[in-house]
């Protein structure tokens, strides 16, 4: 199995981790110039922006700590664009993280804001 492979197989398990608790998924891979976000959801009344992780074997620490502050600011500028785009800039938003590390799904709420730039 490919890098893609991967990539989509444990972006698929990650849609299937938050359906199962209560997420409506909007989008998958919403690609703009600025980047990518993995998934965007809706969990009450929030928009959630969730980028997925995963590493295999654990070289350098956990899958979560690989999104450095340019990534951040990539999913930020996406965010906005996917907002201003289907007219949801009056909702509340959050930015999570769900680590695949072998067979080990984490959720990570809140794993960053925009005050975190």
């Amino acid at each position: 199995m490919n890098k893609r492979e991967k990539g989509k197989k444990n972006e698929d398990l990650a849609v299937e981790f938050l359906k199962s608790k209560g997420y409506n998924i909007l989008q998958r891979n919403f690609y703009t110039r600025s980047g990518e976000i993995d998934i965007v959801a809706l969990k009450d009344d929030t928009v959630v922006f969730v980028e997925v992780r995963s590493l295999s074997k654990c070289y350098f620490g956990l899958p979560q700590e690989s999104i450095n502050k340019t990534k951040i600011k990539k999913i930020v500028k996406a965010a906005q664009q996917f907002l201003y785009k289907y007219n949801l800039t009056g909702k509340n938003v959050r930015f999570d993280v769900v680590a695949i590390f072998q067979d080990s799904i984490t959720h990570i709420e809140n794993a960053f804001t925009l005050d975190y730039l």
